[in-house]
């Protein structure tokens, strides 16, 4: 597993705890005290060191490769979860993943950015940024998921909508602009959780919900540390500064009213233990979908996304 600069003195405790157990088996001899005396170091360490931890830290932890990703998460949470594929229209795109699945006695559809763990996978997967068609797939799964009446469910992890020039030939700013408008009008509850990055437009694409969470060491924002420090110093070096400026953090965007709360992660990151991760996911969205049930008044959801976002922001005059 990658470690994270500032892991890195954990890191070397662990890896002296595998040596006394490597020589422990190889040699016959008893090394189970010395072994305790410095798994106790590196837990009392894990916990100081991430119970401190700075915005520009907590970024890092967002985009960590072996953080769980949206298919692997459906597959944890969900029972009998099926993909489906394609926006009808062009292709289907990797960067956006969805699908129908059973949570307990729900039945959801489930929508998320999909980013990979290595360089041959995060290519497939665009970095986890979805092309116009990406978006589209999800509206058209969301209009699906109201015919039927199925709550929604998305998961965020994205460092925005790409950019290039065939994602703009294609519709880009129409495609997200479209979901946006879409979106506020749905029948069906919309759950959000961001799980890792969330980047500008390209995450409230899939973002416009009657309940946003943050995971623990997730981010969302409107751009990221290095392209608002490109921007304001000409040095993307100086992201430590924006990081920390921006208010990105899980704390911060509750406190905004952006986001409804904060579901923790096990200690050290969810991409540490998945089954753990998803399990705090699970039984945060679960609570939702049971009182969701029990309204039967589509317009009720409705008033209650649209004001959500309509109170965000201070005015003045």
């Amino acid at each position: 597993m990658k470690t994270l600069a500032f892991e890195t003195p954990l890191q070397e405790l662990y890896e002296k705890i595998a040596q006394l157990k490597q020589l422990s088996h190889e040699g016959d001899v008893d090394l189970s005290r010395e072994i305790e005396r410095i798994e106790a170091r590196a837990d009392t360490l894990k916990k100081t060191i991430y119970t401190d931890l700075t915005p520009a830290q907590i970024v890092q932890i967002s985009r960590h490769p072996n953080r769980p990703d949206s298919s692997s998460l459906f597959r944890l949470i969900l029972e009998n979860f099926i993909e489906l594929h394609g926006d009808r229209a062009f292709r289907d795109d990797p960067s956006i993943v969805a699908g129908v699945g059973f949570l307990k006695k729900h039945r959801v559809m489930v929508i998320g950015h999909q980013k990979g763990h290595d360089t041959k996978e995060n290519i497939y997967r665009n970095f986890g940024m979805p092309h116009p068609e990406g978006y589209r797939k999800a509206l058209r799964l969301m209009k699906m998921a109201e015919k039927f009446s199925m709550p929604i469910v998305t998961f965020i992890d994205t460092p925005g909508a790409f950019p290039g020039l065939g994602a703009e030939e294609r519709g880009q700013a129409e495609a997200i602009a479209r979901n946006l408008r879409e979106m506020a009008g749905l029948t069906v509850p919309v759950i959000t959780v961001v799980i890792g990055e969330g980047g500008s437009g390209g995450a409230l694409g899939i973002g416009v919900s009657n309940k946003v969470y943050m995971m623990e060491y997730a981010v969302y924002s409107v751009i990221s540390p290095e392209g608002c420090a490109s921007i304001l110093f000409h040095d993307a070096a100086k992201s430590d500064i924006t990081s920390k400026s921006l208010k990105i953090t899980a704390p911060d965007i509750v406190a905004l009213g952006v986001a409804d709360d904060v579901i923790k992660e096990p200690m050290g990151g969810a991409h540490y233990d998945w089954e753990a991760a998803a399990a705090s996911i699970k039984k945060v969205v679960l609570k939702d979908l049971n009182a969701y049930k029990k309204i039967t008044n589509v317009k009720k959801i409705q008033e209650e996304r649209y004001l959500k976002f309509r109170k965000m922001g201070q005015f003045s005059e």
